[in-house]
C-alpha cells in the first residue's frame, strides 16, 4: 500500500471527480486530499481531506469575471507561506510516497519542498506542454493563460496531460498525454441515437438562448436552469447525475459550453457537439476550436448567437457523428496504468526532440 497526498482544484468539479475516479481504482492505496470550495464536499464524502484555498477563475454573465478572480488570486497567494508550512506538517505527518495534483497550486510547491515527487494531472496543461497552430488573433490569450499555468501550477515532477484531442507534446522531460479519464457512471451508460438534443448551460443571462433552442425542430432536454417546467419543445431538468448521463447517452447530439469534462463524456457516448465556449476563458475557447477543427462538431459565441449556424448543423451531424466514432475517447486504462508505475517509482517518459 502507498499513501498519496493528493492536491485538487477546488471550483469546477470536473477537478473533484477526475480524482475520485482515479482514487476508487486504487483501493489498495491510502489518499489524503487537499483541496477547497466545492470538491472538498464532493471528496469528503469517502476520504479525509486538508482543505486549502487554491487560485481559480470566476465567471459571471457567462464571462470570465477578472475582477474576482483577481481578487482569489490575491487572496490565496497571500496565504502562500502560512498554507505551504501547514502542508509541510501534514507532509511530515502523512509521510506520502508520491503526490498528485490535478491544477492544484499548494501541493506541488510544499512536495518539492519535502523533497517528495508530484505527479500533475489535469486537461488545462495541453495549453502549455502540447503544441499548437492557433490563428494570431489568439496569441494574447494563449501567452496570458500560458503564464498563469506555467507561474502557478507547473511545480510538480511529471505531468499526465488529459485531453480529448491529442496535440503533439512540446520536448521536454517526464511528460504522456492521454485520452480523457471518465467517471465509472458513465460506463453504465449504453449510447443510442434518439430524437432529442441534449443541452447542458447555465446561461439563462442570453436572452436569445431559450427560443432559439425551440426553432430546432427536435425535442430538447435541458440541464443547468435549476427548475422541472416544459416550455413546449423544451423540457427544463433540475441535475440528477444518471438522468444527465441518460439523456445525452441517447441524445441526438448535445449543445453545451467549453468546459472538457462534458465534452470528452459526450463524445465518449459519439455525440456531435456544438460548443458554446464562457467568453475569456481561453481553455474552454481551445476545446471549441479542436471540437471544430477534428470536425466533431460546431464552434460557436454565446454572445453573438450565429442562428443560421445554429440551424444547419443538422445538416452536419451525420458527418460529425462518423469524425466522432472513428476515435476512442477512453482513456482510463492507459492513464491508469501510466499512475500506478508512477506510484511504482517509475517517472513518465521523456519526449524527444523530433
Amino acid at each position: 500500500m502507498a499513501r498519496i497526498l493528493y492536491g485538487v482544484h477546488g471550483s469546477q468539479h470536473g477537478h473533484a471527480i477526475r480524482a475520485l475516479t482515479l482514487a476508487r481504482r486504487f483501493p489498495q492505496h491510502e489518499f489524503l486530499f487537499v483541496t477547497s470550495e466545492e470538491a472538498a464536499g464532493i471528496l469528503r464524502r469517502d476520504y479525509r481531506v486538508e482543505t486549502a484555498l487554491n487560485p481559480g477563475t470566476r465567471y459571471k454573465n457567462y464571462s470570465l469575471d477578472l475582477w474576482e478572480t483577481v481578487k482569489l488570486g490575491v487572496k490565496t497567494l497571500a496565504r502562500r507561506e502560512s498554507e505551504l508550512k501547514r502542508l509541510g506538517r501534514v507532509i511530515e505527518s502523512f509521510k506520502p510516497d508520491a503526490c498528485i495534483s490535478d491544477y492544484e497550486y499548494f501541493v506541488p510547491i510544499a512536495a518539492k519542498r519535502a523533497g517528495v515527487r508530484c505527479l500533475s494531472i489535469d486537461h488545462q496543461h495541453v495549453i502549455t506542454l502540447c503544441q499548437h497552430r492557433l490563428p494570431r488573433s489568439v496569441w494574447w490569450d494563449l501567452r496570458s493563460t500560458s503564464f498563469s499555468v506555467d507561474n502557478l501550477f507547473s511545480n510538480s515532477t511529471d505531468h499526465l496531460v488529459i485531453s480529448f484531442y491529442q496535440p503533439p507534446l512540446k520536448p521536454g522531460p517526464h511528460r504522456a498525454i492521454s485520452p480523457p479519464i471518465h467517471r465509472e457512471k458513465v460506463f453504465e451508460h449504453t449510447p443510442s441515437i434518439g430524437g432529442h438534443v441534449l443541452v447542458y448551460q447555465s446561461c439563462s443571462i442570453c436572452d436569445r438562448f431559450v427560443p432559439l433552442l425551440k426553432t430546432l425542430g427536435r425535442p430538447v432536454i435541458v440541464y443547468g436552469y435549476h427548475r422541472d417546467e416544459v416550455d413546449g419543445p423544451l423540457t427544463f431538468k433540475t441535475f440528477s447525475e444518471d438522468g444527465l448521463l441518460e439523456d445525452m447517452a441517447s441524445a441526438a447530439y448535445v449543445i453545451c459550453g467549453g468546459g472538457h469534462t462534458l465534452m470528452s463524456e459526450a463524445l465518449y457516448y459519439g455525440k456531435p457537439i456544438i460548443s458554446l465556449p464562457v467568453k475569456g476563458a481561453f481553455e474552454q475557447w481551445l476545446n471549441a476550436h479542436y471540437l471544430q477543427k477534428l470536425g466533431y462538431g460546431l464552434h460557436l459565441d454565446m454572445h453573438h448567437l450565429d442562428e443560421a449556424a445554429v440551424s444547419g448543423f443538422e445538416s452536419q451531424v451525420e458527418r460529425c457523428r462518423e469524425r466522432v466514432a472513428a476515435v476512442d475517447f477512453r482513456g482510463n486504462e492507459y492513464a491508469f496504468g501510466l499512475v500506478e508505475s508512477y506510484i511504482g517509482g517509475q517517472r513518465l517518459p521523456a519526449v524527444a526532440k523530433n
